[in-house]
């Protein structure tokens, strides 16, 4: 029978305040805790496979006849956004910090997005993504200057209403925009956040990311050498920079990501469905909206149930999160936390306790194990620990 593996990203939804948490201004940040202590968090089908037994976490509370097997996981890249956390969990860590910008783009590289693009440009700060098109979305609708902020993160984001530059113009312009951050402004990822409506402005699901390629194979790589089909359900060929992505889904939002994902567990292939759940993070996490974000956790959860119900006898799900982004902490950005990861397949062991991982990338190591690959990447596996 063929072997497949859904790999769901919750983004964003963290564990816990990672050891080198303090580091990055985020000690004492807690997603998962949050959501909890929030009193709101009804999450059955995660809490079956084990989410709240995973040690160290503050909202553990063991529970009996768990099918999953679970664990936490620690980042060893340097920098806490979706770029490199992907990276890592797919095998490949960034121990040089991509660079960012507190202080806002150098001139020389606006006067080169302006030459490039014919537009003016406003804002180049560090901003919320939500608050910025409230203070400079109606100048961008006068002028049509593009408004081009960062965050905390390795990131250019060009917002623009989709009246006044359509959506593909923009996304031409980040295109060039990612062809003139390489080398030293070589950012984890360009993003085109087009928004629309009256002020204030509302943005839309059209957001598409331009990242840098891994500087190194993944297992994504090793999988489509090897002949595996690999399925990206929402930002993961956006993340990826299309680098072995075969099949691509774009980001609809969590809902229809999930029923795509589901569709997919209905059809024959061999290989990896990787899956981005993005609202925790982008409409729920930076926006710090508590009752939100949890309820996007426990939408996802019935989902899960669903998709559980379409797997196979040699089947594997795995669910993990690639950062923070604490809806209860301080500040917009996201927050240095370990992960958590869920594991099951009905042919696999259950009630496993795996501990904490060293690494995001033991998750890439166990999956090129799990289609007999020899690729490990930057991790080890842990399949003789879940292996029946």
């Amino acid at each position: 029978m063929s072997k497949r593996v859904f790999w769901i990203v919750l983004d964003s939804v963290g564990c816990g305040e990672a050891p080198d948490a303090a580091a990055f201004g985020d000690a004492g940040c807690d997603t998962l805790g949050t959501c909890v202590r929030s009193g709101l968090l009804d999450a059955p089908n995660l809490t079956k496979l084990g989410l709240f037994n995973i040690e160290g976490t503050s909202f553990r509370d063991p529970k009996e006849d768990v099918t999953g097997c679970y664990c936490r996981m620690q980042e060893q890249s340097f920098g806490k956004d979706t770029t490199v956390g992907h990276w890592e969990m797919a095998g490949m860590t960034s121990l040089t910090p991509l660079p960012t910008y507190p202080d806002g783009f150098p001139q020389e590289i606006l006067d080169k997005i302006k030459e490039a693009t014919g537009r003016d440009i406003l804002c180049n700060k560090p901003y919320s993504g939500t608050e910025v098109i409230k203070d400079y979305g109606r100048e961008h609708v006068e002028t049509g200057a593009l408004i081009v902020y960062t965050s905390a993160d390795s990131v250019l984001q060009i917002a623009a209403h989709e009246d006044i530059v359509p959506i593909e113009e923009l996304y031409d312009i980040c295109h060039k925009a990612r062809e003139i951050m390489q080398g030293e402004h070589g950012v984890g990822r360009i993003i085109a956040r087009p928004f629309e409506g009256e002020w204030p402005y509302k943005r839309t699901v059209r957001r598409h990311d331009y990242s840098l390629q891994p500087a190194r194979e993944t297992v994504l790589d090793a999988l489509k050498d090897a002949g595996y089909v690999n399925i990206g359900v929402g930002k993961i060929k956006d993340i990826f920079a299309g680098k072995s992505v075969m099949v691509s889904y774009p980001n609809k939002g969590n809902d229809a990501n999930m029923e795509r994902t589901i569709d997919v567990a209905k059809s024959d292939f061999e290989g990896l469905c990787y899956v981005n759940l993005v609202d925790t993070d982008m409409i729920y996490g930076h926006r710090r909206d508590v009752p939100a974000y949890t309820k996007a956790i426990n939408d996802f959860d019935v989902q899960l149930g669903t998709l559980m119900k379409e797997l196979r006898a040699d089947d594997m799900i795995m669910i993990t999160a690639d950062h923070g982004c604490d809806p209860g902490f301080t500040g917009t950005d996201h927050t240095r936390e370990y992960v958590p990861c869920l594991i099951y397949g009905k042919n696999l062991r259950k009630g496993v306790d795996l501990g904490t991982r060293n690494t995001f990338a033991d998750q890439a190591a166990t999956i090129g194990e799990y289609f007999g690959l020899s690729y490990r990447g930057d991790g080890e596996s842990f399949l003789a620990d879940i292996k029946e």
